[in-house]
């Protein structure tokens, strides 16, 4: 299994892969992008498993990269990993595709109770 982390924050990536990992996905291979226009050209030239984008970044952001992979057709799984909190963003997430939205700061538990339904 794949899985694209989208954060223009190195720190910010670590943190996700080092939560997947101690959520028990140790198999797990990882690719990285800094912003949602690099993760677009990731994803449209090897489809990861999961995408698990941050909302804020410059460039591109989070819901941007999801508005048009969904506009292309693309139905990669995507979910998002986040300090926005706000319901009316969380609801244009899921209206726009995504699978899952999770807060920072977060714990390994929190992060898999929403990662485990997409991760089949």
């Amino acid at each position: 299994m794949q899985i694209l982390v989208v954060d223009d924050s190195k720190a910010m990536r670590s943190i996700v892969m080092r939560a997947v990992r101690q959520a028990g996905y140790d198999a797990v291979a990882f690719v990285e992008a800094t912003n949602g226009a690099e993760a677009l050209k990731l994803i449209r030239a090897a489809p990861p498993d999961l995408v698990m984008a941050d909302w804020n970044m410059p460039e591109m952001s989070g819901i941007e990269l999801l508005k048009t992979l969904r506009a292309e057709g693309n139905q990669v799984k995507m979910g998002f990993v986040t300090s926005e909190s706000d319901p009316a963003m969380r609801d244009l997430a899921f209206q726009s595709g995504a699978l899952f939205m999770v807060t920072k700061p977060f714990t390994p538990d929190s992060l898999k109770a929403v990662i485990a339904p997409v991760m089949t």
